[in-house]
């Protein structure tokens, strides 16, 4: 798995909801909890990035992280 930490300065919508998806998908974070919990996960320089992007696209930081990965697929439907 790619880190955020690890990658450019420039974040896209899609890229970070398939960082986010990860986190979930390993137990890391929870999709019932507020999407500014992901700051604890991204470097303080990099979060005002992704911050941008998040706000670019109507996501606020209090808005459940489910909301962000809301178009996930289940494969064991």
């Amino acid at each position: 798995m790619k880190t955020l930490e690890k990658t450019a300065t420039k974040y896209s919508i899609d890229m970070i909801k398939d960082e986010v998806r990860q986190l979930v998908e390993k137990g890391t974070v929870s999709r019932h909890q507020p999407i500014y919990i992901l700051c604890q996960y991204i470097p303080a320089r990099e979060w005002v990035c992704v911050e941008c992007e998040l706000e670019k696209c109507d996501y606020l930081l209090r808005d459940q992280i489910g909301d962000l990965i809301a178009s996930e697929q289940w494969e064991n439907d």
